[in-house]
């Protein structure tokens, strides 16, 4: 089985493709043969965005993969641009066959990196939240939080939701140029009680290697 990594956030737009995309770069300069998922991109009206910059990148970083299709890296794609409970009409989404699509993946890599939709609490169907894919994924999460005014909160309470069902995880903060008040806001916090926290903007090779072991 590959090492399995979950790219979550604190909600959508904080940055989850960005993070991916940046592993996986870092793994395969290591040596690593990386693959991607994204189980379900809602907003798809032609080709999935999110999906085809994972599909594009790890054709070029594993040559292993150049025979698949943008189609074996997501599993299930909803024009409507909402939580995939509403977007799919509150259908139940097939776990068979989002497990299917990752076992396939895995076949071709020694590190796979599943990108989520929305935040930890978004609603997949009636039966679950993208936070249980975690679970049943039985992967490593990684939580990407926002560098704006409120991250503190957003952070604290994704870490609590990981903590309360015992998922293993880390966190960085994607700190964007818009992001300039964040040094003296919010990160005084996050130095006081998390002293050696992760920035995107800092590099990710810190944060890579944690994850992988």
């Amino acid at each position: 089985m590959a090492k399995r990594i979950f790219i979550t956030a604190t909600n959508t737009n904080i940055g989850k493709t960005h993070t991916t995309l940046q592993l996986m770069r870092y793994y395969a300069d290591m040596g690593a043969r990386v693959c991607a998922f994204k189980p379900i991109e809602t907003g798809v009206r032609d080709e999935p965005p999110d999906a085809c910059a994972l599909w594009n990148l790890m054709r070029t970083l594993n040559p292993h993969t150049s025979s698949l299709h943008v189609s074996d890296v997501v599993a299930l794609t909803l024009p409507l641009p909402a939580a995939p409970y509403v977007a799919n009409g509150a259908r139940i989404v097939d776990r068979t066959q989002l497990l299917e699509r990752l076992t396939h993946l895995e076949t071709y890599c020694d590190i796979l990196l599943i990108e989520g939709a929305g935040g930890l609490l978004v609603p997949i169907d009636p039966e679950g939240m993208m936070i249980d894919l975690i679970a049943l994924f039985e992967a490593k999460a990684l939580l990407v939080t926002h560098a704006s005014l409120g991250c503190i909160n957003d952070t604290l309470l994704s870490l609590e939701a990981l903590q309360s069902r015992r998922i293993p995880h880390e966190w960085v903060v994607n700190c964007r140029t818009q992001d300039s008040d964040f040094d003296h806001i919010s990160a005084p916090y996050f130095k006081a009680r998390f002293p050696d926290y992760y920035r995107l903007d800092e590099g990710i090779e810190r944060l890579a290697q944690v994850l992988i072991k």
